[in-house]
């Protein structure tokens, strides 16, 4: 509980969230990049409009096992799960347009623009598996499993002292669940209550041009309704999933999500 509340007020400031030796690394051209008051009111459905699944029934064993920490018996096999919440994770940080995020919304090509940009994908993937009963549940710890190692990967390769990374992996894990709460809170609420949680958060409460934030719930909003267009079975089958651009003509309009191909094994 002590922890809860000191999440709760430290939220957010998510600038401090990676410095080595005490400043920001950014990254050189050598190195590449990381991963490549609003005006009106975007119209788009939003979580607390779409049904709601009906939760899994499970049995009293399964009951008293999960609650003593372990993973009772899913709709598919754990492995499976696993390998869907990798491709999952990886469509997060390979398939967004990192260069787009950081011309539209003016943020510094460093690690900490990275990591803002992947969280708020990962919300969103979380989001909607947690649509998909125990099983999606399931799927989105192993998600967040990959993030931090993904993160620790990364701080190594930067050549970060073990001490440093240790000490603000800690930091970022707290600021990371006090951003999922805000973003929950802003997802259920209207677009004034969303771009509150995307100011606080992924702008760190320094955004001051309306447009940027307005640009930035509209993503959001346009990205969970085409999320909750896909098939749920196959999501948790092959974790492949696309995201339509930042910006673009007709951000209303529903495409069709590609319906992705795989055998028996799940692959």
């Amino acid at each position: 509980m002590a922890l809860l509340v000191r999440v709760l007020r430290n939220r957010i400031n998510i600038s401090q969230w990676f410095p080595v030796c005490g400043r920001l690394v950014p990254v050189s051209s050598t190195q590449g990049q990381w991963g490549r008051a609003l005006s009106g009111t975007f119209q788009l459905s939003t979580t607390k409009d779409s049904p709601q699944p009906v939760e899994e029934k499970v049995g009293a064993f399964t009951k008293i096992i999960e609650a003593m920490g372990f993973t009772g018996p899913l709709k598919y096999s754990k492995w499976k799960i696993k390998i869907a919440a990798l491709r999952m994770y990886t469509s997060c940080v390979e398939k967004t347009d990192f260069e787009e995020f950081f011309l539209r919304c003016q943020m510094p090509d460093t690690f900490n623009s990275w990591f803002l940009i992947t969280l708020l994908h990962v919300w969103m993937c979380l989001v909607r598996m947690k649509q998909e009963g125990r099983s999606g549940k399931y799927m989105c710890r192993i998600i967040v499993h990959f993030m931090w190692e993904d993160v620790e990967q990364r701080g190594r390769v930067m050549g970060v002292n073990s001490y440093i990374l240790k000490k603000n992996m800690i930091l970022m894990t707290n600021n990371f669940y006090a951003a999922i709460l805000g973003y929950d809170e802003g997802i259920l609420s209207d677009d004034h209550g969303l771009a509150a949680a995307l100011w606080r958060t992924f702008f760190n409460q320094k955004c001051e041009d309306p447009r940027q934030l307005e640009l930035l719930v509209e993503y959001v909003r346009k990205q969970m309704q085409y999320l909750d267009s896909m098939n749920g079975e196959d999501l948790l089958l092959t974790g492949e999933v696309s995201w339509r651009p930042l910006v673009e003509k007709n951000p209303q309009s529903i495409l069709k999500p590609h319906s992705p191909t795989y055998n028996d094994e799940g692959l």
